[in-house]
This record gives C-alpha cells, structure tokens and sequence, in this order.
C-alpha cells in the first residue's frame, strides 16, 4: 500500500539504498500474486487491472478501482461503500486519520510568495542550505546573507517562497526578498503605530538623504533632517540616524522618513518655557541659524528671534554678514516679545555703550573732523566720525555755488571727507557738517568787485533754464542770471530751451553787480554790437525788401527778413493783386511801413506795393504826432522819425483837432 498524503502535499525525497530497493520490488511482485481473480467474481475485471497496475504503476489502482466502479454502481460516490467492498487503498476510516495525522505532522505545506522560517541545514562556498519543513531543501546564494557575518548551522531565518517546484524539481527560495517584505511589514507597522525606527545613511541624493531601513530605502528631504537649515547633507552620511515614518506610496516603493519630528515635540516644550520666562532686558545666548538683508535670525533654545540689522553694530552695516557668520554663537538682549505670535525682537548693539556717550568734549560747533562717507542721499550725505556717531552733510554745504546739484557729484560712498561742525546736540544725538566752510566764500574775497566789474566778460557753464532766463555759474559759487531778452538781437526767443542746453558753456557780459546780495545780471547778446543801429539805415520807411513768410495767424503773419531779422505784417496788408492767399514759406516783396530800434520791432506791407491808398499811408507813416503837455501838437516831417500803425488813426484824429480845434474823438 502507498503512503496517504494531503491534498496538494508530495512524500518527501529520500536516498534509498539498493537493498531497500531489491526490497521494495520484491515486496510488490508479493502483493500482485496475492490478487486472486475469479472470472465468476463481478470485480473479476477490476482486480484484473489492479494487478496489471500494480506491476506497472502506470495508474494508482485505488483510482482505476473508483473508475471501475462508478461505471457499475452509476450515482453520487459513496466513500465508505467503495473501502467496505475492497475498492479502496485498504485503510479504516480511523486509520487513515490518524495517518494523515502522522504524515501531516512530517511535511508542511507551502504557497508561492509566502514568507516562512527556514533553518540553516547546510553551508558551502556558494549557497546555504535551508529546510523549512518541506518535502525537499531549499538553496539560497551566500551573497545574500553578507549582513550575517557569523551564520552557523541551526540558524533561523526568514525565507520568501519564489517558487514550490521549479523546472528541476527544486524549491527555489530567496532571503532578500523575505527581507523586502518583512521590511515593507516593518515599515507599515512603525507608520501606524508612529514609532521611532533607526536607519542607516546611505549616501545623499538631490533634496536630502536616502536612509535604509529594514533594508528599504527610504528618502528624507533636506528639509526633515533637523528643525534648523542644513547646508552640508554629507555629515550624515555612513551614519545611523532616528526617524520616524511620515509617508509610504506602495505605487512607487517610495517611503519618506522624518528625523525633524522627533524633536519638534521636545522644542514646543522648551519654547512653552522660554516664552513663560521671557522678560525685556533678559541677556540670551543663541545660535546664528539663517541671515537675510535685513537681518538675523537666531536660536535660542527652541524658539527664534530675530535681530534686526539696525540692533546689531551702533554703526552703520549694508549686510550683516560683514560683522556675524552663520552658527556663530552670540549674547543677544530681548527688546520686545510677543508671546501670542511667539515674536521675539533682539538686539546686540545695546549690551554696549552708546558710541555719542564716549564723544571726546574737544568737538564743538566750528571744530574740523574727519570720517567716512557711509551713505549719500538726495539731500545730502553721512558722514561717520566713528562706529555710531554720524553726521549730516546736506547737499547745500557742500558747494558755495547756488545751484544745487546731486550730492553724488560730491562725494560717494566710503569717502574719507574732513567737515566742519555746523550744529551739535548731544542729548538729541545729532550733528550738521559743512564742506564748503574749509574753503574761503568767493564772494567776500576782496577780487569780486574788481574781477566781476560791469562791462567785463566772462565764460561760464549754463546751470538751470527758467522761464525767464538761465544761470550760468562762472566760477565755484559764482552764480549770473541772463535774462531772455539779452540772449539775442534779432531772434526774440520765447524759452532759453529754443538757445541753449543745460551744461553747455556760453559768453557773456557783466550789466549789473550787487556783492552784498550775491547777484550778477548777465547778457549773452552785449558780446556783440547792436545791429539795430545799423539796420536802421537799411530798413527805413518805404524801403522794399524781400521777405519769407514763417507762419501766419489771424492778426497777420511774421516775415524773415535779411539779415536774420524778423518782421511783422497785418493781416490786411497780406492781400494780393490778383486776391490770391500769402502762403507760409512764400517769399515775397515787402515794404516797410514802420521802423523801431528801441523796441526792436518793423512792420511791413505787401499790399503797398500795389496799392496807391498803402502809399499813401506809407508817407503819412513819416510823420510822428506827438502829444505834449497843454495838448499842443507838433507835425515833424522827417524820414528818420519812428512811428506806428497806431500812430496813423491818430494822425488824422489830430489833423481834424489842429483844422477844427476841438478834442480828438475817442473810438
């Protein structure tokens, strides 16, 4: 009789002898004899089988005699009928019980992709030889038990089932993969129960650290390693750390870790106590742990704070990295806290003397000192006599000149500059500085009058414009005006802009010199003689000359005439011969109906040259009515005598008075 097994479940393997063979076979050829086959016997044909099947083994007999007899007994199987008759493997139901019992006790079933415990049985150059209660022993390459330096025999170890049965017939098993497993277990156990697991360091990676535990490589961000900022990641490297098991994505085999939570806790408790301790004045000794712009921020045991850029020197600082580094350990005072905020404001300065304290008594107003330039601003700049006391330097004690300009023009920044002391308050902690006071004011200098007399000329630098005129600057606090109507003769110009820039130089003449109130009147148009006296003897009255049209309104036109010189015509004198419009840029005959040399000013007349009536008017315009006290009136015919077109309605207004003798009539 064979051996009962459990479904699924194979005898184990064993190394049989040649006798227990021979012995074996025999014992079968005894068995096959013993099967008596009586040809009136109705099982005749099955045991006829069983004994050809037993010879062979080709078919378990107890399965050809169920198929025999479910082909002569048709229905539902019946167990207990099929042993009772002699169909079965010849076993009681109590037998076979208690021989599975036996046998299940020998041989332990296994399933593809289990994790079991397995025994090391066996040891040699390559592999290690486990049982784990199977029908055969497994083998596992030794590399993967490099971690177990002192592996021995008997040893117990946690095993991942690849496959039952290979193609050899071999149980294939696998110790790193048992460990993946049991480690992913490790992992979703210390995530749910947050506990604290330790890791080792493996190597840095790009944002943090990659950490194996439970042979798993997990990532801690940079950001997790500590609750301050890290900025060298390899310190940790090859070390075991703490952490805690903040994140797992099975989708990804990601797993990310946290070493900043497990001191996170005992930080709350320390700020809880800081703050409740906490007092202004309170001197505290802290870490530097992160540096801005405007400032530092420091640890002080679990809470930070933050000390401002303007707390750290009593001197002026552009970055605090020019005095503090960072984890530079420093004694800081608390000047302000908010405990609802958990803000703390503190300083560094203040644990020192303030530097106007230790002023030397010798500067006073008028004394001469000597700094640095440590910042420049519109209005002026700061001048830093030493680390904590400055001075201002505004823009108008810089120069003696009126003009104000940029203080950048002066000076700039790191400068060493002596001053003058203008004011000084050393209870309010302040002080005005004069650079221009080193030097002597040009306009008390006893040369002044003589240098800048009336008539003399002069070069200097065109400064600002105005509306009026522009200054020009002859000298270091020497300031002219030139009016605009002394920038040309001929050209009556409207802005100083349409003349010149700022900055560019220009000639000019002393009209007018008042030391006392620092004025000088200037003219650019006296360096040349007035032309007007010479075109007082070209354009006279009745003269014709050739005119160009530069724009036109509706009282009349403005005509360039030789010369350079500008003219002006009715708009009633414009008309044409044929009626036809005067365009702008036309050039055509003129004739002057009027001169002014002390008014700079000639009228002329197109329509004359035409017209006999404008004739006419033009020789009455020879004539100057003038008025004189008791309003007698005088007639003076002469070429050369000015008058207007004013003058020529007036004209006949007092030829009626002087031939009726009445009043003139009043339009």
């Amino acid at each position: 009789m064979a051996k009962v097994h459990k479904p699924g479940e194979r005898p184990r393997k064993t190394i049989e002898s040649e006798e227990s063979k021979a012995a074996a076979k025999k014992a079968k050829e005894e068995k096959v004899d013993k099967i008596e086959i009586d040809e009136d016997d109705p099982l005749a044909e099955i045991k006829s089988l069983q004994k050809e099947e037993i010879a062979t083994e080709a078919i378990p007999v107890s399965e050809l005699k169920k198929a025999k007899y479910e082909k002569q007994v048709p229905g539902e199987f019946d167990f207990e009928a099929f042993t009772s008759k002699g169909f079965g493997e010849g076993y009681s139901k109590e037998k076979r019980a208690e021989m599975e019992k036996l046998y299940s006790g020998t041989v332990t079933s296994v399933d593809t992709g289990e994790v079991v415990k397995g025994t090391v049985v066996g040891i040699n150059d390559r592999d290690v030889i486990l049982n784990i209660g199977f029908k055969s022993d497994g083998l596992v390459p030794l590399a993967e038990f490099k971690e177990m330096t002192n592996l021995k025999i008997g040893d117990v170890v946690d095993l991942f089932i690849e496959e039952r049965e290979n193609a050899m017939g071999q149980l294939v098993l696998s110790r790193r993969k048992a460990k993946l497993v049991k480690g992913w277990e490790y992992v979703q156990t210390a995530l749910d129960k947050d506990e604290v697991i330790e890791g080792f360091v493996k190597r840095r990676t790009k944002g943090g650290l990659i950490v194996d535990v439970f042979g798993i490589e997990a990532f801690l961000p940079g950001s997790q390693i500590d609750v301050k900022p890290i900025r060298d990641f390899d310190i940790y490297v090859n070390k075991s750390i703490e952490v805690k098991v903040v994140k797992i994505n099975y989708t990804n085999d990601n797993v990310v870790v946290s070493h900043k939570v497990l001191i996170e806790k005992d930080l709350e408790q320390q700020k809880a106590v800081i703050l409740t301790n906490l007092e202004k004045g309170q001197v505290l000794e802290g870490v530097i742990k992160n540096m801005t712009n405007f400032g530092v921020f420091i640890d002080l045991g679990g809470v930070d704070g933050l000390l401002h850029i303007t707390d750290i020197s009593w001197g002026r600082i552009n970055h605090p990295e020019e005095v503090l580094k960072l984890d530079q350990t420093v004694k800081v005072v608390v000047l302000d806290f908010d405990g609802d905020k958990k803000r703390i404001s503190l300083g560094m300065k203040q644990l020192t003397p303030h530097p106007w304290d230790s002023l030397p008594a010798e500067i006073q107003i008028g004394s001469k000192v000597k700094g640095r330039i440590v910042n420049v601003a519109d209005y002026g700049a700061f001048l830093e006599l030493q680390p904590g006391v400055e001075g201002l330097i505004h823009v108008s004690e810089m120069s003696w000149s009126q003009h104000l300009r940029n203080p950048q023009d002066f000076m700039k920044v790191g400068d060493e500059v002596e001053a003058v002391v203008l004011t000084l308050d050393r209870e309010e902690r302040k002080m005005s500085l004069g650079i221009k006071q080193l030097t002597e004011d040009p306009w008390t200098r006893q040369d002044v009058l003589t240098k800048y007399a009336v008539g003399t000329k002069h070069k200097g630098i065109v400064r600002n414009l105005t509306n009026f005129g522009l200054f020009i600057e002859l000298e270091e606090g020497i300031d002219g005006l030139v009016h605009v109507s002394d920038l040309s003769w001929t050209k009556k110009i409207k802005h100083p802009s349409e003349f010149v820039k700022v900055g560019e130089t220009m000639d000019v003449q002393v009209l007018e010199l008042d030391a006392a109130n620092r004025r000088l009147a200037l003219s650019h148009k006296h360096m040349e003689e007035n032309p007007w006296d010479t075109f007082e003897n070209i354009f006279t009255v009745g003269s014709i000359h050739k005119c160009t049209v530069i724009n036109k309104n509706d009282k009349g036109a403005m005509l360039e005439l030789p010369y350079g010189i500008e003219g002006f015509c009715a708009a009633k004198n414009l008309a044409k011969e044929d009626n036809s419009k005067i365009e702008v840029g036309e050039a055509l005959d003129f004739k002057v109906l009027e001169f002014s040399k002390d008014d700079r000013r000639i009228v002329l007349s197109h329509k004359a040259i035409w017209s006999a009536e404008d004739d006419r008017q033009a020789a009455a315009a020879k004539k100057k009515p003038v008025q004189t006290k008791g309003s007698s009136i005088q007639s003076i015919n002469q070429q050369n005598e000015k008058s207007t077109l004013g003058d020529l309605e007036a004209l006949s207004q007092l030829k009626e008075k002087m031939s009726g003798g009445g009043e003139p009539k009043a339009e």
